[in-house]
């Protein structure tokens, strides 16, 4: 079977162009928006199912939002906007030695299988001494990472500065209790050039949404 060949913008017809074009010349073409979530309920039910873990839940919902708002697949390749059918997870893992790997997390609509694989990717990052190796694949991809010893309110990520780097990034902080309610810091980071406040807006009232009935995203027989 002949691969599926990429497909790309009409960037002619795009109605964003003139924005595409204003900001891809930015020294700093990228813009972050962090926001805290409540994630209660979510602990709640992954408890009660006793499938993967919470860290896994909310990656599992943060890869599926990103797939369904077309502009997280978007990506930079020369005077071109490819357009990725699918975009996975590229996680950090902290190693026993205090070093760290990536996992990847493949984008399922089954959270058990989601969890399955998430856990299995994360055991083989974790071993110590192994080889430091980014997720080769391509800009397919949402770069994620998880800092749990702070409840942080801004973010900012390592960046190789280049005209192709597009790939959005995503960092959970520290879990604090508030009473009933367990707040989690997100950031979302992305480029400009393809897309707007209101799309990182529509990812986080997605996320809000879900952690509202997480059961209708982790139970499958809902």
């Amino acid at each position: 079977m002949q691969p599926t060949p990429p497909h790309y913008l009409d960037l002619d017809h795009w109605h964003r162009r003139s924005a595409f074009d204003f900001f891809r010349g930015f020294d700093i073409p990228t813009f972050n928006i962090c926001a805290r979530l409540d994630v209660a309920q979510l602990k709640a039910v992954v408890k009660a199912t006793g499938v993967g873990s919470l860290s896994l839940a909310y990656h599992f919902i943060a890869i599926r939002l990103a797939n369904s708002i077309e502009p997280f697949r978007y990506r930079l390749e020369g005077e071109r906007v490819r357009v990725h059918a699918q975009v996975h997870g590229s996680t950090t893992v902290l190693r026993s030695d205090e070093s760290f790997a990536f996992a990847t997390l493949e984008h399922q609509r089954s959270y058990a299988a989601f969890a399955a694989q998430g856990a299995q990717a994360i055991a083989q990052a974790s071993v110590p001494h192994a080889p430091f190796e980014p997720d080769e694949a391509g800009t397919a991809t949402l770069h994620m990472t998880t800092l749990p010893w702070m409840h942080f309110s801004s973010y900012s990520n390592a960046r190789q500065w280049g005209p192709q780097e597009s790939i959005p990034k995503i960092a959970f902080g520290r879990i604090d209790a508030e009473g009933e309610h367990l707040w989690m810091p997100v950031s979302v980071d992305v480029h400009h050039a393809l897309m707007d406040g209101i799309h990182v807006g529509r990812f986080f009232e997605g996320f809000e949404a879900a952690l509202r009935q997480p059961d209708t995203w982790l139970d499958e027989t809902h």
